[in-house]
């Protein structure tokens, strides 16, 4: 094969992966590279005025599509604006493959302007981080990372690429990683134990996390959870694992706190657990929040999550889906007439609850504000279909009431624990699904970390919309510390003044017109209703600004 300076060699190579479109912000460093992306056929750059905004971008489209998405950061000072960022995608398990350029090896000495170890900064964001040296190893290199980005457990990935390597010739075959199978399911042994272990709960509880919707095991986790009758929390939860209308499905354990995940487990006296890890909380119980005796049992490719905090009494390692899909019939022959009868009678009965209360209830609050009109507007006018990326924290009830998330690939919940995820992650959700209607929802404080995104989706005629959800505070901040004050038995007082965010107030729609966006201000409920539809018609990007 003749030999080709790296640089181009190495867009061949993204574009053997599939890897066709490139998220970043540029760099003198990066110059030569991206002066040969932009020369490709077949391959996109999208631009985006801060790192931090790339990397949430890239972020959404790759859980939006399914796959490893491509993200350019701008040397050391690029890495470090996006390292937030990449946090969010490692905890959430996105296959984000980053590259990032340096000014050369043959400068490594001279420890000069910009120079870092980007692969130390790296390595605690990433599943693997690696500086290529020699440049007959470029695209051996890159097919590794990539490979290791999509396997479980899946995660970002980052290469750091010295100009001088990329300038020169490079003769390596360009071919599609290999991504090794990872459908293990468990032995028919394995299987009969895990059975046997859940049949005779009175008591059973299912706990569930992303591993499910990246297996695509929903329907084989309802039917399992069907047959024990036993009720489905989401742990550490950002995708549709079991749909917002399944009779089972109890919604989300606790986020913040422990004795809130506790209080929902405790009583159980079996405990299978899918794709997930336990427990996911910023002050999580320190001992076993599990009942002393209760039988548990844990399926996930990701061996490291397995009893990583609690013991368990069977941990398989195993897809979710085969897993799921071998137990229900085993399952099903071991339960007894009696054990069958009052798993039957527990499903009953959450049907019946779910058929009195199809939706979850409106909080009397929210009833009649502009938020609750806009949401059930936008519920009406779209029939539920549409993509909803949210990031709206305390006010999420308030959405997924009314757009509840019931189809895989439909919604999309932040995770990780930083904000800025919601805006650029509807820019990326909507890149990959043009033909659907994407909607961003964050707070008024979590959208200003990356309200640049508006900006790209307007080069870029990408139609995403958003909204702000503006209690002119970081609310959820407030909430939090009330927990605190009630814990330590301190008077309750004034918030610190640094969560609050009413001065000097933010125009956030006069700031989406400024960045070549649509925007439009909701204060009462009857500006609500022309707000949906200016928001829907508008043929490009469009904010709206709701007062809570």
């Amino acid at each position: 094969m003749a030999a080709t300076p790296g640089r181009e060699r190495l867009i061949e190579q993204f574009k053997a992966d599939g890897l066709n479109v490139m998220f970043g912000n540029p760099g003198t460093v990066e110059q030569g590279f991206l002066d040969a992306a932009d020369a490709a056929e077949g391959f996109q750059y999208v631009l985006t005025l801060q790192e931090t905004v790339a990397a949430g971008i890239a972020d959404g489209y790759a859980r939006a599509t399914g796959g490893a998405a491509l993200l350019q950061l701008h040397s050391g000072v690029g890495l470090g604006n996006g390292i937030g960022m990449l946090y969010q995608s490692l905890r959430g398990h996105t296959p984000l493959v980053v590259v990032a350029g340096d000014a050369g090896v043959r400068y490594d000495a001279m420890d000069a302007q910009m120079a870092a170890d980007l692969v130390a900064m790296a390595k605690p964001v990433t599943k693997y981080a690696t500086r290529v040296t020699d440049p007959r190893s470029v695209l051996r290199t890159v097919r590794r990372a990539v490979k290791i980005a999509l396997t479980p457990p899946r995660g970002p990935v980052f290469v750091a690429l010295p100009m001088d390597v990329l300038d020169e010739l490079n003769s390596e075959p360009v071919l599609p990683a290999a991504v090794p199978l990872t459908d293990v399911a468990p032995s028919d042994a394995a299987v009969g134990r895990a059975a046997r272990l859940l049949a005779g709960a009175e008591r059973p509880v299912v706990l569930v996390g992303d591993g499910v919707a990246l297996s695509g095991a929903q329907a084989e986790l309802a039917a399992v959870a069907e047959l024990l009758g036993a009720d489905v929390y989401e742990v550490d939860s950002s995708e549709v694992n079991i749909a917002a209308s399944h009779p089972l499905r109890r919604g989300q354990l606790g986020h913040m706190f422990g004795e809130h995940s506790k209080a929902l487990v405790r009583d159980a006296d079996a405990v299978l657990i899918v794709g997930t890890y336990v427990f996911p909380e910023v002050f999580p119980e320190l001992a076993s929040p599990f009942a002393d005796g209760a039988r548990i049992v844990h399926v996930d490719l990701n061996t490291y999550e397995i009893a990583k905090n609690h013991p368990v009494d069977l941990g398989l390692a195993a897809d979710p889906k085969l897993a799921l899909r071998a137990l229900a019939p085993v399952l099903e022959r071991e339960l007894d007439p009696l054990r069958r009868a009052a798993a039957a009678t527990r499903l009953d009965a959450r049907r019946r609850e779910r058929a009195l209360a199809p939706r979850p209830a409106v909080p009397v609050e929210w009833d009649g504000t502009p938020m609750a009109v806009f949401l059930q507007t936008l519920a009406e006018r779209t029939g539920g279909d549409l993509i909803v990326f949210d990031e709206a924290l305390t006010t999420s009830p308030l959405v997924t009431a009314y757009l509840p998330a019931e189809r895989p690939g439909d919604y999309h919940l932040t995770r990780g624990g930083s904000l800025g995820v919601g805006f650029p992650g509807a820019v990326g959700a909507k890149l990959a699904h043009p033909d659907r209607t994407v909607v961003g929802f964050a707070g008024d404080g979590g959208s200003m970390y990356t309200y640049q995104a508006l900006w790209t989706a307007a080069r870029h005629g990408i139609a995403a919309k958003f909204v702000v959800c503006n209690n002119r505070k970081y609310r959820l901040l407030d909430d939090n510390i009330a927990q605190y004050w009630r814990e330590r038995e301190i008077p309750e007082h004034a918030f610190p003044s640094s969560f609050d965010l009413s001065h000097p107030e933010i125009d956030f729609a006069g700031l989406a017109r400024s960045l070549g966006a649509g925007g439009t201000r909701v204060e009462k409920p009857d500006e609500a209703v022309a707000a949906v539809r200016r928001m829907l018609d508008h043929p490009g990007p469009f904010l709206v600004d709701i007062q809570i």
